[in-house]
């Protein structure tokens, strides 16, 4: 039994997170927390800890994406499970939250349900959440229990760094308006040049013409963003991009969401390079798009957060120079 079993961590992996949850205990030269999850015939989940939690320091890692509510009950009850068996305290680890888009009132009458969301996650028992890249900022201040917002931005850096001396002179696009902060923030890092993709809507039938703010000719583009859902807005920015010039076109994301026709998007893109992290595993989804893409793992980065947070010492140091 390693010292960090001995003094009370243990770090459990859902269904979502196996691989990942595995990682970060390999990191922490930890044994996996040992739990059981099953399947009624009529959809119900029932859990089962197969290990004593009495007074230890639990975390629960979960990312909710597709099936976002089935992922979500076993996160939910996996917590459950865990207070009830005495555990000191609960952190839910949520690697990629789920709903985070639904973070505000676009129009009457409908709901903020990353708020209730949230609400769900401390009423299960949740003590604590360690999240990472979260959608919108705000939502850290949706819980009623602490948050610790870990950024991506280290490992996609160290990733693009690799690869830096062959870029050449680069640019970080923003694909749309409402990124332009975070690709400042990768310029800035990076030491490039920022260009802004301005989309003007010609009709009301969502017709739109695109232009670019800034010099992309000639130089590599970067396109950054927190996830990559559909693909459709990077896809089409890259192919704006290379009729402008550009040179080579490489994109990266913290959360390979690509749901719908994201695959065959990129695969059809002038996208030379995609790099994501494994907050969503991408193991069977991808086949089209492998000789594009680069999976990098956050388990260390959410590791050294647990290691932290279980000693009580400062998080803040792993996200202080991409603060949101």
């Amino acid at each position: 039994m390693s010292s960090k079993d001995r003094d009370g961590l243990k770090v459990f992996a859902g269904r979502a997170s196996r691989d990942l949850g595995r990682r970060i205990c390999e990191h922490l030269e930890l044994p996996p927390g040992q739990s059981r999850t099953e399947m009624f015939a009529d959809g119900e989940i029932i859990m089962k800890v197969d290990e004593d939690v009495r007074g230890r320091d639990c975390f629960v890692v979960q990312s909710t994406y597709h099936p976002v509510n089935a992922h979500l009950m076993e996160l939910l009850i996996h917590i459950d499970c865990l207070k009830r068996a005495s555990a000191r305290r609960v952190t839910a680890v949520l690697p990629y939250f789920g709903y985070a888009r639904q973070d505000r009132k676009d129009e009457g009458r409908t709901p903020i349900t990353a708020k209730l969301v949230a609400n769900l996650i401390t009423t299960a028992g949740a003590d604590r959440v360690l999240a990472m890249d979260l959608h919108a900022a705000q939502i850290q201040g949706f819980f009623d229990i602490p948050v610790d917002h870990l950024h991506a931005a280290p490992v996609i850096v160290k990733y693009l760094n690799a690869m830096r001396e062959q870029m050449g002179d680069i640019v970080l696009v923003s694909p749309d308006v409402g990124n332009v902060k975070e690709a400042t923030t990768y310029a800035d890092l990076l030491g490039g040049d920022l260009a802004i993709i301005d989309k003007t809507r010609k009709s009301d039938r969502d017709v739109e013409s695109t232009n670019i703010i800034g010099d992309v000719k000639g130089k590599t583009v970067l396109m950054i963003d927190d996830m990559i859902s559909t693909a459709g807005t990077m896809c089409k920015a890259a192919t704006l991009v290379k009729q402008n010039g550009a040179t080579d076109v490489i994109a990266a994301a913290t959360h390979p969401v690509l749901v719908g026709l994201a695959i065959e998007r990129i695969a059809e893109a002038p996208i030379t390079h995609v790099a994501v992290t494994d907050t969503i595993p991408t193991e069977g989804r991808c086949k089209p798009i492998e000789d594009k893409l680069a999976v990098l793992t956050v388990a260390e980065l959410l590791g050294e957060a647990i290691h932290r947070i279980h000693h009580n010492l400062s998080v803040s140091s792993l996200f202080r120079h991409h603060g949101k």
